[in-house]
């Protein structure tokens, strides 16, 4: 069954590089998504809880709703608030899955502490930027760059704090607290890479935040060792990296 839903993701992206395919590519998408996320609730070992009914009820209404009221000149913003959402669960999943491991049965591997920590990082600017993005051409906030003295230098300072800080995380000092640190700084990281972009660069922003979505949704598949996240994020950050060289 995620072999299918490879295929259908695949498909999918096919079909969507014509207009005249796209809405059969999106139908396949959707088929292949569903797939996924009924055989994932089926596996040996996941529970399904009331949490878990009442967050796909919430996401599924909020999805549909937004889909079938935004006008298509508002696409662009849709697209943006959809992949926030996306490296913003990634960031989210890597934080319960280290909650998950340090108490019992121990540390994590290095590769899952890597996995952890980028998925973390990663996720959480591709989540913040988006929702800048989007605010952005929502013309929630000005639509010209934001800009303070050394902003550079500054926004510098402060990812290298975080990778600091993941490397630490990675290399044995194996504390919650790192994460939420991390998680935290690369979203302020976010917030500050995008606000000095103008409104008519967006487009190229939400495409390099969609790769990073992508990069952050593949890294999460190896620490919860699920192939079809592996592949599905693959191809979303490959599609955003060639709209971004586009």
């Amino acid at each position: 069954f995620y072999l299918a839903t490879i295929i259908c993701f695949i498909l999918a992206l096919r079909f969507l590089s014509s207009p005249t395919t796209a809405r059969r590519g999106n139908w396949i998408g959707a088929v292949g998504m569903a797939i996924a996320i009924v055989v994932t609730l089926l596996h040996e070992g996941v529970h399904i809880g009331w949490q878990i009914i009442v967050g796909g009820l919430i996401g599924g209404a909020f999805g549909a709703v937004a889909a079938r009221r935004v006008k298509m000149t508002a696409m662009p913003q849709m697209v943006a608030l959809f992949n926030g959402v996306g490296g913003g669960a990634a960031a989210l999943i890597a934080l319960a899955e280290l909650h998950r491991i340090l108490p019992e049965p121990g540390r994590p591997k290095i590769d899952i502490a890597l996995a952890i920590a980028l998925s973390g990082l990663i996720g959480a600017i591709s989540f913040a930027g988006s929702m800048v993005a989007f605010a952005k051409l929502q013309e929630l906030i000005r639509g010209r760059p934001i800009t303070y003295p050394g902003q550079k230098f500054g926004n510098l300072a402060l990812l290298a704090v975080c990778v600091a800080l993941s490397i630490t995380l990675v290399s044995g000092v194996q504390d919650e607290w790192l994460l939420w640190v991390v998680i935290g700084g690369a979203t302020l990281f976010g917030v500050l890479f995008v606000l000095p972009i103008g409104g008519a660069d967006m487009p190229v922003v939400i495409s390099l935040l969609n790769a990073f979505t992508g990069l952050a949704v593949a890294i999460g598949g190896f620490e919860l060792e699920n192939n079809v996240l592996i592949v599905a994020g693959m191809l979303v950050g490959a599609s955003g990296t060639l709209l971004t060289l586009m």
